[in-house]
Formats: C-alpha cells, sequence, structure tokens
C-alpha cells in the first residue's frame, strides 16, 4: 500500500543544517541535479501544484528546503547540482550544504536520488551514491521525465539498475510506487 499523504507543507529553508531548527521527526531527501525536476515531483507526490518552488532556470534551489508531511515526517528538497550557471564557489557551497546534511543527521532515513532519464547517471550522481553507501544511507534511483523515454532506453537503464523506478511529472508514472518505496523503506513507522 502506498504512503497516504494527507497534508503537506512547506516548513523552513536553511543554507546549513546546524543552523536548522527542525522538529524531531523522520526525514526523506530528494537529490539530483539541477533541472531533473526535484521539486515538480515532490509537488506531484502531494498532490499540489506550488508546495515546492519549479523554475525553467536551473538551480534555483540553493538552500536546503524542508517541507512538513502529515505532522510528522519532514522532506528536504536539496539544492541541485551540474547544469546550473552560477558561480563554481556556489556549486561548491552547495556541494558541502549537501554533504553536511547527509553526514551524521540520525533523522534522515533515506534518499530519493532522480536521474534524468535522457542523459543517465553522470559522475555526479555516481559521487553522491557512493557517498550515501558510505555513510549507509538507503537510496532509490528515480528515473525521471520517463514519458520521453523508448521501451528500448528503459530496458537498457532496467538492465543497469534493476530496482529503480521511472517517473513522469506529466503522466504520474512512477507515483504510487514511489509513494510505496518511501512509506517502506524509509518511513516505516506510519499512520
Amino acid at each position: 500500500m502506498a504512503f497516504e499523504i494527507k497534508n503537506a507543507e512547506y516548513l523552513a529553508s536553511y543554507p546549513d543544517i546546524k543552523k536548522a531548527k527542525l522538529p524531531p521527526f523522520p526525514q526523506v531527501a530528494f537529490a539530483g541535479r539541477s533541472n531533473v525536476g526535484k521539486s515538480s515531483l515532490i509537488n506531484k507526490l502531494v498532490g499540489r501544484k506550488a508546495l515546492a518552488k519549479v523554475s525553467s532556470t536551473p538551480g534555483k534551489t540553493r538552500m536546503l528546503n524542508f517541507f512538513l508531511i502529515n505532522n510528522k515526517y519532514l522532506w528536504a528538497d536539496l539544492p541541485g547540482y551540474g547544469y546550473a550557471k552560477v558561480p563554481k564557489a556556489m556549486k561548491q557551497s552547495w556541494k558541502a550544504m549537501v554533504e553536511g546534511y547527509l553526514e551524521g543527521n540520525d533523522k534522515l532515513r533515506g534518499i530519493v536520488l532522480l536521474v534524468d532519464g535522457r542523459r543517465g547517471l553522470q559522475l555526479e550522481e555516481k559521487q553522491l551514491l557512493d557517498f550515501c553507501e558510505y555513510l549507509g544511507l538507503n537510496t532509490v534511483i528515480v528515473f525521471t521525465k520517463a514519458d520521453k523515454l523508448k521501451q528500448s532506453e528503459r530496458a537498457k537503464i532496467r538492465n543497469k539498475f534493476p530496482n529503480c523506478l521511472f517517473f513522469s511529472v506529466l503522466s504520474g508514472e512512477g507515483k504510487r510506487e514511489l509513494l510505496k518505496i518511501i512509506g517502506q523503506l524509509f518511513l516505516p513507522e506510519r499512520d
């Protein structure tokens, strides 16, 4: 059975997790390159059009953005990496921000790593996967923009990553499956 979202609201944004004042709830983080569709995916999962801010310009998520789900869980929209046209120093600060969030976070239950299905896993995603494995974090790989993939492309991806999900914000493909995974693996103490 899929994880049911009864309510969702924006909670806060922080540039540094050490300065964050968050309730002690279990957390799930959404990570991926700039322009992969993290904010759109979060909006689709919660059934709202503008809970997470969506922009046509890559790199607009510049802080750790937290959302309160069902008044007992936190979802974190992490800054993207890769395509954003921002100064190199800003990209480095995002990397440090994300690593600081992931390390030593005893409330973090898992990472949803979004990958553009048309581009496949790039160096940054591989590094993030390795880092999550090193930290012992549950990770699920979600290939976004699935509506733009041919069946042959999906088959190649599935051969490399048999436990991955495909997600389309347009059609809703993968929504139910991802909510189920979030409920089972990351937030087992449900309502």
